[in-house]
């Protein structure tokens, strides 16, 4: 059923795209970045890969062994996959290249990636509950720090002694889960470091290019970067984020007087440079010199300890 209301999202931004000749409007709404508009995208993906490869390396820095390049590289690898595969299939990408260019077993790439896409999550949440309009003053502040307090909580729960393994079953798989999770919270130094940095160039080259396409405020073009991400966490994603990701960043420009045909053109064409950009990335990663693959030894549980 989720893969259906997916294909079925995509399908209904396709049959609005290509009904009244609306694919005209998106090569004008192109035509109006300037090359510096298109040079500070480029550069603040850039800058945005940087750090979630600083992110990775931090977590991985005794499986990696000052292999910067090869972090950037399975990052870069993994955007693209995450961009292009549908049904978020792309996530895949992540666990197994940490396996075979640093022999990290399967069980704590999950979990690390798990641990990352729930800060991702949280941070993203914050920032909604902190700007959305209309909510009360209370009620904002009481949505904040509940996330904080879940933020705060969730990695000392992971990391306190628990008897599960002993019950066997399916609680001694769990058991196995949650001691890889803690095993992600306990060693990334500076994790939520990385992920604020990461969501502040991220949000922050979004809404540069999402209000010069428009054009409009950066108000404006920041509250549709809001919403195109939020879309993104949502449990039914469109093929490879169509359809979802210009819904969540229209109905986020509403508030602020943005006709949502407009919205939904200037979105679909922000996605299309996200994507250009994340494929083109990612084909230059691949294009890197890969590391020698894990030794049989590297693959041993021991390898994944930091």
């Amino acid at each position: 059923m989720k893969r259906l209301l997916a294909i079925a999202a995509s399908l209904a931004l396709l049959a609005w795209f290509v009904s009244d000749a609306r694919w005209v409007g998106l090569v004008d709404a192109f035509g109006r970045l300037s090359a510096p508009a298109l040079a500070a995208g480029v550069i603040g993906f850039g800058v945005s890969y940087l750090l979630r490869a600083g992110r990775v390396y931090d977590e991985f820095r005794r499986d990696a062994q000052g292999r910067f390049g090869a972090c950037l590289r399975i990052v870069l690898i993994h955007n693209a996959m995450v961009n292009v595969v549908p049904f978020r299939g792309g996530e895949a990408a992540f666990p197994i290249l940490l396996g075979r260019n640093f022999g990290t077993p399967l069980g704590r790439a999950v979990a690390s990636l798990f641990w990352f896409r729930l800060q991702d999550a949280l941070v993203v949440a914050v920032l909604a509950a902190a700007v959305w309009p209309g909510l009360p003053l209370a009620l904002r502040v009481a949505g904040v720090l509940a996330l904080l307090a879940f933020a705060w909580y969730l990695p000392r729960w992971a990391r306190a002694p628990h008897a599960w393994a002993e019950r066997g079953g399916t609680a001694a798989k769990l058991a196995k889960l949650r001691d890889a999770f803690a095993e992600s919270t306990r060693h990334a130094r500076f994790g939520w470091l990385w992920t604020l940095a990461n969501w502040s160039v991220k949000l922050a080259t979004q809404a540069w290019l999402l209000a010069a396409l428009l054009p409009s405020a950066a108000a404006v073009g920041a509250a549709g970067a809001l919403g195109a991400e939020l879309a993104a966490i949502l449990p039914v994603q469109g093929v490879a984020g169509f359809g979802t990701y210009e819904a969540g960043a229209a109905a986020a420009m509403l508030p602020h007087g943005v006709v949502f045909a407009s919205a939904l053109q200037a979105a679909l064409a922000l996605h299309l440079f996200v994507i250009a950009c994340a494929v083109v990335s990612g084909a230059l990663g691949w294009l890197m010199p890969a590391p020698p693959a894990a030794t049989p030894a590297d693959r041993s549980p021991l390898s994944g300890r930091n």
